[in-house]
């Protein structure tokens, strides 16, 4: 979650990382489509969610989400992302070692699973 959050004249910021690595993505899941149900071993993830109501899976909890939801995914734990009738945009920030080959895929609708 947000690490710290201050008011200045013009608005606000919110602090998500101090002083240690981190990966940044924005993810766009199409209408009707999920990517795989999947962990990793390496690093941990934080999500917030800027448009759409993804269908969110961590763990064994399955949430509906909307923007600004924000969402913790602890290494080694199964999640997921899926998009209904609606694009949904993620601001992921992956904290840890990133490497994409660190994806260990449980199910997949693409075929990826080994």
């Amino acid at each position: 979650m947000a690490l710290k959050t201050e008011t200045r004249p013009w608005g606000n910021f919110i602090q998500f990382t101090l002083n240690e690595p981190s990966t940044v993505k924005l993810i766009t899941v199409n209408p009707g489509q999920e990517f795989s149900l999947q962990y990793h071993h390496k690093r941990r993830e934080l999500w917030r969610i800027l448009s759409g109501h993804p269908i969110i899976t961590v763990g064994d909890k399955v949430v509906k989400g909307r923007p600004g939801d924000e969402i913790e995914v602890p290494e080694e734990t199964n999640h997921r992302i899926k998009a209904e009738d609606e694009a949904v945009e993620i601001l992921e920030i992956s904290l840890g070692e990133f490497d994409e080959n660190d994806i260990v895929r449980l199910k997949d609708n693409y075929g990826r699973v080994k």
